[in-house]
């Protein structure tokens, strides 16, 4: 529209070829995920992470590699029961109270579990959106905060807090709107009832109807 003709077919080609590029480069078959990054060297740093869930969000991850990578996802290492951990339990730097290492951020998860919707992934979408929504439960106005340890979810107990984490924050708060686009939640006014369809979380035994 502007023009510039030879520079859009240009980016288009660009645009074309980034997903095999990225395939080739980040793809960690054995570990059935993305890589978190490429070293000096350009070698690939194979290390489960969250980060790898944002490849879904992006949507430049092939079906099937996004279906593999939500199955690492939510397998017991990454997934401590109220959210995905930034860094698997498997992994040699993972500690469940470090900042990066191990903890579990809400608008993490809410982009992740965007790009498993995305991906038509739903039963792991609801999986993480169901804990999620449980650990509000014991938080303080509901209200989701920057982070929580990643202790596995014992029952009977709350997460485990960040003893720093900001509440509220920014983040966090933005992340209550993207699962309002992902669990189809609508808000009625005057009466202020919310209602999420339970055929979003029917892979979810405990997260049903909260009419």
């Amino acid at each position: 529209m502007l023009g510039h003709a030879a520079r859009a077919r240009d980016l288009s080609q660009q645009a074309e070829t980034l997903p095999s590029q990225f395939e080739q480069a980040f793809w960690c078959d054995e570990l059935s995920t993305y890589a978190l990054a490429l070293d000096g060297n350009k070698q690939p740093c194979r290390v489960r992470t969250s980060n790898a869930g944002h490849c879904l969000f992006a949507g430049i991850a092939t079906q099937e590699h996004a279906r593999r990578v939500a199955t690492t996802l939510t397998d017991e290492t990454s997934f401590s029961g109220w959210g995905i951990r930034t860094v698997a339990s498997s992994e040699a730097r993972y500690n469940p109270m470090s900042y990066h290492n191990g903890s579990v951020w809400p608008h993490d998860n809410s982009l992740i579990a965007a790009g498993f919707g995305q991906y038509g992934l739903k039963e792991s979408a609801a999986m993480v959106l169901a804990g999620l929504l449980d650990a509000s439960i014991f938080l303080d106005l509901h209200r989701l905060p920057e982070l929580f340890c990643g202790f596995p979810r014992r029952p009977g107990e709350s997460p485990t807090l960040y003893p720093v984490a900001c509440a509220p924050q920014a983040w966090a708060s933005g992340a209550v709107f993207l699962i309002r686009s992902m669990s189809r939640l609508e808000h009625f006014r005057p009466r202020t009832k919310a209602r999420i369809f339970k055929a979003t979380f029917a892979a979810v035994p405990s997260a049903g109807d909260y009419s």
